[in-house]
């Protein structure tokens, strides 16, 4: 039974691919040449890093991996300098979260892909160099506020706010539409996110791995320890994956080109209001004790944090800045409820 469903699901999940070339410019893939003929500096990957990196894994995923620090240093030194990505990286294991919904919907699940531990700590390597190069040259657009340093959704909020308060003072119609877009992670197209990574200057040798990287995986649905068979990824960046948010923010970076509207974009959408009902209903139906010993740290530990999310925004007058901490940026603030 569960060998059928994952089978049934991983058929689902591949389901919703774009072929290599269907989403694409053209029918190659982009030639990936330095722009300008100009020469980049081999990038050099210190021991140090790398350590660094291993000592951050959880431990039951990397017992024994950090005497491994000189050895891997060379290999992904040798990696990045060629654009080779070893098979095993580009290998995921994908578990089926449910969402809502029926649960015999194969739709209502999303694939999250869990990746070889080695492949990630890669990962984090060129995710630093495209961050700082992101960074840098402030590739990504302020209108974006998912899977940002210092962006979340309450500075979406406050720029929402802010804007929809300005047209109307200004006694100006103002009119909302919002954009949910399915399966956006898994149907990027590669040959178009490599393009646009190459537009933005990113240095040839982090092109080439990144081109590599996403080419050739292949996935499979793991249910209650049962596998699927392996199945061939053609799109999309891998949910779960280091670098994922940061290649999905740069292909979705250019989404308001043209357009004269004013245009914010984050990665998900919730309903926090519905959501903390639907967990009270839950407790009042499968908890038999009503005392209060019982109820009231059920309540704040599954239901209040939803009520009191973004609460700076909707109660700014129960902010409390604490002396001891912070700065005039307003670090070390917090949010009081009463």
């Amino acid at each position: 039974m569960d060998e059928e469903k994952a089978e049934v699901l991983n058929a689902f999940f591949a389901s919703v691919f774009s072929s290599k070339t269907s989403c694409s410019l053209g029918t190659q893939p982009p030639q990936l040449e330095d722009r300008d003929g100009e020469q980049n500096e081999a990038p050099i990957i210190q021991g140090e890093m790398v350590s660094d990196l291993l000592h951050h894994l959880e431990a039951h995923k990397s017992m024994g991996v950090e005497v491994l620090t000189k050895p891997l240093s060379i290999v992904y030194q040798q990696s990045w300098l060629t654009g080779e990505v070893l098979v095993d990286w580009r290998l995921a294991n994908v578990t089926p979260i449910y969402k809502k919904g029926q649960k015999e919907d194969p739709g209502n699940y999303r694939p999250v892909s869990l990746t070889s531990v080695l492949g990630k700590v890669m990962e984090q390597i060129i995710l630093s160099a495209i961050m700082w190069h992101v960074q840098d040259n402030q590739v990504i657009r302020p209108n974006q506020h998912g899977f940002m340093k210092g962006r979340s959704c309450l500075t979406n909020l406050i720029s929402f706010y802010d804007k929809v308060t300005h047209l109307v003072d200004e006694g100006k119609a103002v009119d909302v539409v919002y954009l949910d877009f399915s399966k956006a992670f898994d149907t990027i197209s590669h040959n178009i996110l490599l393009e646009k990574l190459a537009a933005h200057g990113l240095d040839g040798c982090t092109l080439h791995w990144v081109k590599n990287w996403l080419d050739v995986w292949d996935q499979r649905v793991v249910v209650n320890g049962v596998k699927s068979s392996w199945w061939s990824v053609t799109s999309g960046v891998p949910q779960g994956s280091v670098l994922g948010p940061v290649l999905f923010n740069i292909f979705l970076n250019d989404l308001d080109e043209g357009i004269e509207c004013t245009l914010t974009k984050f990665a998900d959408n919730t309903k926090l209001a519905k959501k903390a009902n639907s967990i009270l209903a839950c407790i009042r139906n499968s908890v038999a004790s009503s005392t209060r010993e019982v109820i009231v740290p059920l309540y704040s530990a599954l239901v209040r944090p939803h009520l009191e999310y973004c609460v700076q925004f909707w109660a700014p007058h129960y902010i409390e800045v604490c002396p001891k901490k912070g700065n005039e940026a307003g670090e070390g603030s917090r949010a009081q409820v009463l």
